[in-house]
């Protein structure tokens, strides 16, 4: 099977779906002229005209707002922000009208975006371009939130969000855009809403997405070392959340461990602990561990910054304290 990044995989993504349905366009800040700030929109200008690849005045209030006209209007927009963190600028079009048209509505319309979001830590980005804030949304009625780890995801889920009818946020982390990857060929979509478990095993599972997801696997490979076997699962939707795969899994090993980059305080793994500790609970022979970053804002000092960034050690720490 063919390797290609994640950049190229999200790439070959849009290409595709502009290809197949002249309703997909996508509008952003300098994606036409620049070709997105990590090259995930390069060609496509070329490709299909500046009608459909649109570079907005910086305003995400403006792209979002204009995105949701269009969706009524019977387009297919995905929107660019450049950065999650900028979601906050246009958060009441994502809160109030994004997410809840259809339902004021009646059913009587869709609401066919897609918001592209890249988010996480990298490179001394500091405290306003490096947060992981999925959660957010979590927490809203009406919003489908992806979340690949891979290439082959990256590519899967980006064209099923793409033909969803119902808004759905595309979080895709900075440092994953150079990484290789296999893709298959030809057509192919990832189901929203189902999980994926990148590793079998039977000791103890680990629930990780985006980035934490190879934190998670090494760490797994560690402790295999050791004789402890983890499960590894893949979210790859926290909205909504598999819980049947889950359930499953946490039936089988009866102890878990959550990561993710995102602040602990509030995350996805205080709402998954939840959803065990209220349905499973009697599975469990160990208490639920989370991992995530402490409650402060991205340091923009490379040595704080790795301070709070999640790495594959904590996470064996977590699974040896549960595990004696």
């Amino acid at each position: 099977m063919r390797e290609i990044t994640f950049s190229e995989a999200t790439l070959e993504a849009m290409s595709e779906e502009m290809q197949r349905d002249e309703k997909v366009f996508v509008m952003g800040e300098d994606i036409a002229r620049q070709g997105g700030i990590f090259g995930q929109f390069k060609g496509l200008p070329q490709k299909f005209g500046v009608e459909r690849v649109i570079d907005t005045p910086i305003s995400e209030t403006a792209i979002v707002g204009a995105g949701i006209g269009a969706a009524l209007a019977g387009m297919r927009p995905v929107v660019d922000m450049h950065f999650a963190d900028f979601v906050g600028v246009c958060m009441d079009e994502v809160l109030n009208q994004m997410a809840k048209i259809c339902y004021m509505f009646g059913g009587q319309c869709t609401m066919p975006l897609v918001m592209r979001a890249p988010d996480g830590i990298i490179r001394s980005a500091a405290a306003q371009h490096s947060q992981s804030l999925e959660a957010f949304f979590l927490h809203i009625p009406g919003l489908k939130v992806v979340i690949p780890s891979n290439t082959a995801d990256a590519k899967g889920l980006l064209k099923a969000a793409i033909r969803e009818d119902n808004p759905v946020l595309y979080f895709e982390h900075k440092a994953l855009f150079p990484l290789k990857g296999p893709v298959p060929e030809g057509e192919f979509c990832i189901p929203i809403g189902k999980a994926n478990i990148a590793k079998e095993g039977k000791d103890v599972t680990i629930i990780s997405y985006s980035l934490m997801m190879h934190r998670a696997l090494e760490a797994a490979d560690k402790l295999a070392g050791q004789g402890i076997s983890a499960e590894v699962i893949d979210l790859r939707t926290i909205s909504p959340i598999d819980k049947e795969t889950i359930f499953s899994s946490v039936a089988k090993t009866k102890r878990l461990v959550i990561v993710h980059e995102a602040v602990k305080t509030g995350g996805v793994g205080a709402e998954i602990s939840a959803l065990v500790a209220e349905e499973m609970i009697d599975y469990l022979d160990a208490p639920i561990k989370r991992l995530g970053a402490p409650f402060v804002p991205i340091p923009f000092s490379p040595s704080l910054e790795r301070l709070v960034k999640i790495n594959a050690d904590q996470i064996v720490s977590a699974v040896e304290e549960i595990c004696k």
